[in-house]
């Protein structure tokens, strides 16, 4: 069988990132620019700026990707790209660039939905991982517990009904002095505390998650009770995320008895929370990840779905245009 290579495209934030990977699964190069150090002073991304520097970074991101891959234009076969969700803007610039590459080269073209890239991102670091399976999806935008019945087909089985997961860490971060990017200074500091304070959890008959009251519940602590532990709060808020994730993960998990788990997008790099997956395989459950580098967004994991996109047959015209409010389906 021929290999497949697919030049991947991510913009859909402040990560310029372009990707070469062969038949899904093996990675030749994964180039990322990354923005954080230009929109920390802000306190988080500003869009307009975040676009500009896709326009500035993007033919050089891709020039490098194709020089350590070791190949040519002429050697992709697929060209797939983020078109949503995220940053209208930012995800413009990628998918224009995408669209050239595609017209210049009579390549396909394969939009990709950032959701499932971050989905596919456990397919390079556990090649052997098959479809059926569990995956809960948390990143600054997104809280998805998803049914991953094929390659191509999804059940979204719970979602955030306010404030996904990573948006929760960022908000905390922020009120309590640590900055942006929050996920991984709360994830830090919460190593020196201990998770002593109680905060109220969710639950819904459903699988949805709920993660405003927490976050609400911290901020008031820390406004009425100024001189209080930032540790221990950051430890207790950790833990009771995650106490929601696993009641819902395994709830799922039963109803639909499938012992495979995965978790994917920027939070499942969180410390706290992959040990305590980690632990459900002493329960029996199979658990997996990605690699840290591969939790936030990258090109890599938008050309390994795209090649699954590819493969089933779907493809896109230069009609293709940026979603920001794109749905996993």
């Amino acid at each position: 069988m021929k290999d497949i290579i697919v030049l991947g495209i991510e913009s859909s934030c402040d990560e310029t990132s372009v990707a070469v990977v062969k038949n899904g699964k093996q990675v030749l190069s994964n180039v990322i620019n990354t923005q954080i150090a230009i929109h920390t002073q802000f306190g988080g991304v500003v869009p307009e700026i975040a676009s500009r520097k896709h326009i500035e970074n993007i033919s050089d991101v891709t020039n490098e990707a194709l020089k350590q891959a070791n190949i040519s234009l002429d050697d992709v076969d697929a060209i797939a790209c983020t078109y949503g969700p995220g940053l209208v803007g930012a995800l413009l610039v990628g998918v224009s660039y995408a669209k050239a590459l595609s017209y210049a080269t009579n390549k396909p073209l394969i939009g990709v939905n950032h959701i499932k890239g971050h989905i596919a991102a456990n397919y390079i670091t556990t090649p052997e991982l098959e479809p059926p399976f569990l995956c809960l999806i948390i990143s600054g935008g997104h809280t998805h517990l998803v049914h991953i019945k094929s390659y191509v087909e999804f059940e979204i089985l719970g979602k955030t009904r306010d404030d996904a997961i990573g948006e929760a860490f960022d908000k905390v971060a922020r009120v309590i002095g640590l900055g942006y990017p929050g996920g991984p200074k709360v994830d830090a500091l919460a190593k020196e505390g201990t998770p002593s304070i109680q905060l109220p959890k969710t639950h819904f008959e459903n699988l949805d998650f709920s993660f405003s009251g927490i976050k609400t519940a911290v901020i008031n602590l820390h406004h009425k009770t100024p001189d209080i532990n930032k540790a221990d709060l950051c430890a207790s808020f950790e833990k009771t995320v995650t106490e929601e994730l696993l009641a819902n993960t395994l709830e799922a998990a039963k109803k639909l008895n499938i012992n495979k788990i995965a978790l994917a997008g920027g939070v499942s790099a969180n410390s706290y929370i992959r040990n305590s997956f980690t632990e459900l395989a002493k329960k029996g459950f199979e658990i997996y990840y990605p690699d840290i580098k591969l939790c936030t967004d990258n090109a890599a994991m938008i050309a390994s779905a795209g090649y699954y996109d590819y493969m089933s047959g779907k493809k896109s015209d230069l009609k293709l245009n940026a979603v920001p409010n794109l749905k996993l389906e």
